[in-house]
């Protein structure tokens, strides 16, 4: 039987999770936390945050009550509270967290169909109402670009790289990566923008 609209949206939403998680393993305490870009960027952050949305979007926007309190959304919280693990939060809380959201949204999309509304409390009013269809694909999207951040904080890291555990999407051992980058380089220093008449 094939797929229904849903169950591909799920599907999809399902990998990109699957890839944010993965970013993480093998790797210590410090490097799951440390930020890695001017602005903080790091990868138990990246975790956290898109565990946060998920049920913001998934669970709070369908009226339904949320599983856990999230203190980093209160509108008193510091700003950028739900993109870093504080001391007291290990590994194993805000992977539990994600975990959460996970189950919480899968009772969502159970229960409701992909144009059942809801309403999202913190876009603007024109744009609040919303069907299930949307949220899925504005998820998919949003945990899609912070694997992206994921995967080049892991690269900066130790040099990790690839799409996911069984396929790297990514040239076979051997390539040589150093003499490709200094190409680049090269291309880089030498363009010259085309002469205008």
């Amino acid at each position: 039987m094939p797929e229904t609209q849903k169950e591909i949206l799920v599907r999809y939403l399902q990998a990109a999770r699957d890839a944010m998680v993965w970013k993480l393993d093998g790797l210590g305490e410090y490097d799951v936390r440390r930020p890695i870009t001017p602005t903080g960027t790091n990868l138990l952050g990246l975790v956290k945050h898109v565990a946060s949305v998920e049920l913001g979007y998934f669970v709070g926007s369908f009226g339904r009550e949320l599983p856990v309190p999230l203190p980093w959304h209160e509108d008193d919280a510091e700003d950028n509270a739900d993109m870093w693990a504080t001391p007291d939060e290990s590994r194993e809380d805000i992977l539990g967290l994600y975990h959460l959201a996970w189950e919480a949204a899968g009772r969502t999309f159970d229960e409701l169909e992909l144009e059942s509304e809801g309403a999202v409390p913190w876009w603007p009013p024109e744009r609040r109402t919303v069907t299930l269809q949307q949220l899925l694909v504005h998820m998919i999207a949003e945990t899609n670009r912070h694997a992206g951040h994921a995967d080049i904080v892991r690269e900066m890291i130790d040099g990790a790289a690839g799409l996911r555990a069984a396929v790297s999407n990514l040239p076979d051992d051997g390539f040589d990566w150093p003499a490709y980058v200094e190409r680049l380089e090269r291309a880089a220093r030498t363009f010259r923008p085309p002469v205008t008449s």
